[in-house]
């Protein structure tokens, strides 16, 4: 019976300091005898399980030692022990298996390129030998000891030690017996300042509901997708040049039960997907729902860059929600940051006691606006943790594409900060070369692997080629939000009509830049909050006035070149400002006013989808023509969309003067139908409009013919040659 002190191993063991407990536990030979040693800090017995073999206590610890038979011990064993409160257990050794890692996982992550490190690190299902339990494995480079602790061991951080795997910083250890559902942590002892911490994983797949933040193990293989049409469909469509109009949701605030709780997935499955396919809408785009602690960042400060957040179910539940909305013929696209991430203790920031996903210098590394961190972009652990997050998203849920969050503040080291508080390039500017080289290798990556999908760009400056192929130095996404037309646009409508002549310039000033970039055009939930009121209350003038408005401004941009995104409870002209914390103020369909923006928005959307020249060149200046853009006096502006099926010919009134006998430029000869009039009856307008317009051998606005119209006030109307 061992009486004598621990020696040095043993002792870190037990005070939870050891970076390779395999050395110490598990079977080793001593002396020419097979040994097994156990450690288990709330055991009163132990032995070999279906065996007689008795473990003999290290007096004074919780070791235990048994000699054994080396010929008769099965290839793996199990132990057979009672708590302190006599209940019986009995698992297998996880000190008996070997590392289960491969090396050229190791090193692909290493070199930044493994796209599917997700499947390797964290919490996996696994299966050694026909002994199922979970491989749990972690980037923590600059720790002296890592364990993993959960409801199965009493979040005692002595119970189970991982191994290191060497120079590649990854720790791992496979615990038999563990399944689905189990809850887990990771214990981290720094190395160097011996400061202990509790951390989710990085690459978990499920978390607790908050306040809690336990990683969950799920099972990641057990739905059965029934979208392959839609995929399918998807790596075929040019959709450069077919419609794209995006209702953007808050999941937690579109709508709620009678007694104020989020909606699950699945139901939103059957509601949202039922609201957003009568409205007409072709895909939903969600804030972020990857997993966040705090409702009031609406998801943007992420902590579960690899889960949807457990607010609305499991990740199964979410595969349902993207599934259903590809069998409506729906697309998803889902908000993404990886600009930065949120200071809470329990996820990535000082992930193992040092600056591990940040930058240690806070001019680099934090973003003082928003209280959060920066990632460090030039560690390839890091940006392949990240690229693996938006291969996930993409691959594992079937997702459309991914809206980049905040990307300039990605691209400029001076990004809102003083002029002493940036670091320069290593060529003296304030360009950060690792986030742009980063952005080129996600879209490169992810356009090449996912073919069809779609990356977004929130680029709020003049940064060049944002929507450019990364060969012609450009940084590869999809498309840009065009933040300027918004502010443009919305800072136009703003005014008094009466003063709007004197702004006429904000109308026609985006068209120099329409085509410099693939733009869509973003009514956001940026804009109505902080402050900013709602869409509708942006407008001026009377209630009539200010719901006109809304009508005009709306069909000015289903009929402006670009895709189309307006965020939720716009497209009915909520009089409130948006609130995550409440859902949407549906119960304003019961007014008039309302319900005409609402018919529409929906009319507008059908009106985009059925006529090629709304969509087929939102990126091309073939696609848009002026007609007229100098009628300042009147705040009037006239243009045409054009396809090789169609011509259709636009005329904007900014007045809530109707005008009479205006005559406007037509390119052909014929009869012009008004196939859209935002002044409609229908929409709750005047209803001043001109059905049917012959067109006169009268040249006007460098055209040879010209048709007599009716303009409403504060409207739009549309109109085809048939």
């Amino acid at each position: 019976m061992p009486t004598n002190p621990l020696n040095a191993d043993f002792t870190k063991i037990a005070d939870a300091k050891h970076h390779d407990p395999f050395a110490v536990l598990g079977r080793h030979e001593v002396d020419g005898q097979l040994h097994i040693r156990v450690y288990l800090p709330s055991a009163e017995t132990v032995r070999l399980g279906n065996n007689d073999v008795i473990f003999e206590r290290v007096v004074g610890t919780d070791f235990f030692i048994a000699p054994v038979n080396a010929d008769t011990l099965p290839a793996h064993y199990t132990l057979a022990w009672t708590d302190k409160n006599q209940q019986a257990h009995e698992n297998y050794d996880p000190y008996d298996f070997t590392a289960q890692l491969p090396a050229f996982d190791q090193h692909l992550f290493g070199e930044g390129k493994h796209w599917h490190i997700y499947q390797k690190l964290g919490g996996h299902l696994h299966s050694i030998d026909s002994i199922d339990g979970v491989l749990f494995s972690v980037w923590a480079p600059n720790a002296g000891r890592v364990s993993i602790v959960g409801d199965f061991n009493h979040w005692d951080g002595r119970c189970h030690p991982m191994r290191s795997l060497g120079g590649s910083g990854i720790w791992e250890l496979f615990i038999p017996g563990l399944s689905i559902g189990c809850l887990y942590k990771f214990e981290i002892l720094n190395r160097y300042s011996n400061e202990i911490l509790l951390k989710s994983d990085p690459y978990g797949q499920q978390f607790e509901f908050r306040p809690n933040t336990s990683s969950i193990i799920v099972d990641e293989k057990n739905y059965r997708w029934q979208d392959q049409h839609w995929l399918t469909q998807r790596g075929q469509r040019d959709w450069q040049h077919t419609p794209m109009s995006i209702y953007e949701v808050h999941l937690g605030s579109w709508r709620r039960d009678p007694l104020g709780n989020f909606l699950s997935y699945r139901e939103l499955a059957v509601e949202l997907v039922e609201y957003v396919k009568f409205m007409g809408y072709t895909h939903i785009e969600l804030l972020p729902i990857t997993e966040h602690p705090f409702d009031g960042s609406w998801g943007y400060q992420t902590t579960g860059y690899f889960a949807p957040t457990s607010r609305h179910g499991s990740p199964d539940d979410f595969r349902f929600f993207v599934d259903t909305c590809h069998q409506n013929n729906l697309g998803v696209i889902l908000d993404w940051v990886p600009a930065h991430f949120p200071k809470d203790a329990f996820a990535l920031a000082n992930f193992d006691g040092s600056a591990l996903y940040e930058h240690a210098d806070p001019r680099k590394g934090e973003h003082r606006d928003w209280g959060t961190l920066i990632y460090n972009y030039g560690r390839n652990e890091v940006k392949n943790f990240l690229i693996a997050s938006a291969m996930f998203w993409l691959e594992e849920f079937h997702i459309d594409g991914l809206r980049v969050d905040a990307v300039a503040s990605m691209l400029y080291l001076d990004y809102s900060r003083e002029a002493n508080d940036w670091i320069p390039n290593i060529y003296g500017g304030n360009e950060n070369l690792e986030a742009i080289e980063f952005l080129r290798e996600l879209n490169t990556v992810t356009h090449s692997q996912h073919p069809g999908t779609v990356m977004m760009a929130e680029e709020s400056t003049s940064w060049p080629q944002v929507t450019r192929p990364t060969w012609t130095g450009g940084l590869g996404f999809s498309m840009k939000w065009n933040m300027g037309w918004m502010h443009d646009i919305l800072s136009y409508m703003s005014q008094e009509p009466i003063h709007r002549q004197y702004h006429h310039d904000k109308l026609t000033f985006g068209m120099l830049y329409a085509f410099s970039e693939n733009f869509a055009l973003p009514f956001s939930h940026d804009e109505v909050v902080h402050g900013k009121g709602s869409m509708i209350n942006k407008m001026p003038g009377d209630m009539w006035q200010r719901f006109a408005n809304l009508r005009l401004l709306y069909t000015m941009m289903y009929t402006y070149p670009g895709k189309k995104l307006l965020f939720m409870g716009c497209e009915f002209g909520q009089g409130t400002e948006w609130s995550a914390n409440k859902t949407l103020d549906w119960y304003v369909l019961d007014y008039p006013h309302h319900r005409g923006v609402q018919s529409l928005v929906k009319d507008l959307n059908q009106l985009y989808k059925s006529h090629p020249a709304l969509y087929a060149h939102d990126f091309e200046g073939d696609g848009f023509e002026w007609i007229d853009c100098h009628d300042v006096q009147q705040s009037i502006i006239s243009y045409r969309r054009k396809s090789d099926l169609e011509d259709l010919i636009v005329i904007l009134n900014f007045t809530p003067v109707p005008r009479h006998n205006y005559r406007i430029g037509v390119p052909e000869a014929g009869i012009y139908k008004e196939i859209f009039n935002s002044d409609s009856e229908y929409y709750y307008g005047s209803n001043a409009g001109n059905g049917m317009a012959v067109s006169e051998p009268k040249p006007w606005m460098s055209q040879l013919q010209s048709i007599n119209l009716t303009l409403p006030p504060l409207g739009a109307i549309i109109f085809k040659r048939i």
